[in-house]
């Protein structure tokens, strides 16, 4: 079973201590998902963090008052950046031009430095091919079109050239502690999350998180990509090595113990959607007519970006794993059909 190991959240400015040596943070976000968590790991001398949040003044702010109080004026000397999303990696610059050394996986470094040079003014022919292919509603495609797009340079700070890379297998020193370095995929290619050799902490980032489900979505950066078999693959590899009483520290919502049982209730849980989509798809469809039988809910604008690539990426998986078939329709979308 899940369970939470607090009952709240740090206030905002403070810090709770989870074990001697770790201290989590919460930092604001401008959306549904209000809030990303951080960590910080004493190394006596200094600090390292895991994750950043977005880079706005308001989350500047609230780093400048946690480095005055809970953090106690020590700095920060690494940070560790799970993965590439910009609420994780959004101020690791900003630190890093404070002296921080950058510990990431290739990929997400990679990713995120590629990302932040790609700023443009209009979606490019690409982005727009790649929307028709999802079966975008037209009228959004075509406001979509006419407006400056999400550009990940918008809400990270720039990121200078330089990285520590981790892999797969590799041990890390931090918090008096020795972590072992395991690689998740599918919400995000190369997701590194921390395991405690010395006590029951997991710093699991996105890829373990209680009561949500990472989003998992195909994007025009890779539009032929499975992130479906990615993500379980890694779920599966990753409750190899879970226990019950893994106290995970995840980068949003509250830590928890359960995860194995967290582990199995997502793969359950998307082979389940992808059962249902095959169902659905018994006449031809497009990714964005599929969003009743996946998500169960109404999806609003905020939303509908998401549910498109989290749609495309299930409809994908199928064709990929030849349970359906696609052909292109005439307004230029994909439609999906079982087989």
């Amino acid at each position: 079973m899940i369970r939470n190991a607090f009952d709240a959240p740090p206030e905002p400015g403070t810090a709770t201590e989870i074990a001697e040596g770790v201290l989590w943070m919460r930092l604001p976000l401008p959306m549904v998902l209000d809030h990303v968590n951080v960590y910080a790991l004493d190394d006596g001398d200094g600090w390292t963090i895991v994750d950043t949040g977005l880079n706005s003044n308001r989350t500047r702010a609230a780093w400048e008052a946690l480095l005055a109080g809970p953090l106690q004026g020590k700095p920060v000397h690494r940070v560790l950046l799970t993965h590439h999303h910009p609420d994780h990696v959004g101020l690791v610059g900003w630190f890093m031009q404070r002296g921080a050394e950058l510990v990431t996986t290739r990929t997400a470094w990679l990713m995120a430095r590629m990302l932040q040079l790609d700023a443009q003014d209009r979606p490019g022919p690409e982005q727009l091919s790649f929307w028709q292919r999802c079966g975008m509603a037209p009228a959004i495609l075509h406001k979509r079109a006419q407006e400056r797009p999400f550009n990940f340079a918008d809400c990270t700070w720039p990121l200078p050239l330089g990285f520590t890379r981790i892999s797969e297998g590799d041990v890390f020193q931090a918090g008096g502690r020795t972590w072992d370095i395991r690689i998740g995929n599918g919400h995000a290619p190369e997701h590194a999350t921390l395991w405690s050799r010395d006590d029951h902490l997991v710093l699991s980032g996105d890829q373990v998180i209680s009561t949500i489900s990472s989003n998992i979505g195909v994007y025009a950066t890779e539009p032929e990509a499975d992130p479906i078999a990615d993500w379980l693959e890694s779920c599966e590899r990753l409750s190899l090595f879970a226990r019950p009483d893994h106290l995970a520290l995840p980068g949003h919502k509250l830590p928890f113990t359960g995860m194995p049982f967290r582990l199995r209730q997502l793969i359950d849980n998307h082979h389940s959607a992808l059962d249902r989509l095959h169902g659905h798809l018994s006449e031809p469809k497009a990714a964005t007519e599929c969003f009743p039988v996946l998500f169960k809910r109404s999806i609003d604008d905020g939303a509908y970006g998401l549910a498109m690539v989290e749609a495309m990426a299930h409809c994908q998986h199928l064709w990929l794993t030849g349970r359906a078939s696609r052909h292109l329709r005439d307004d230029g979308a994909f439609v999906w059909q079982a087989t």
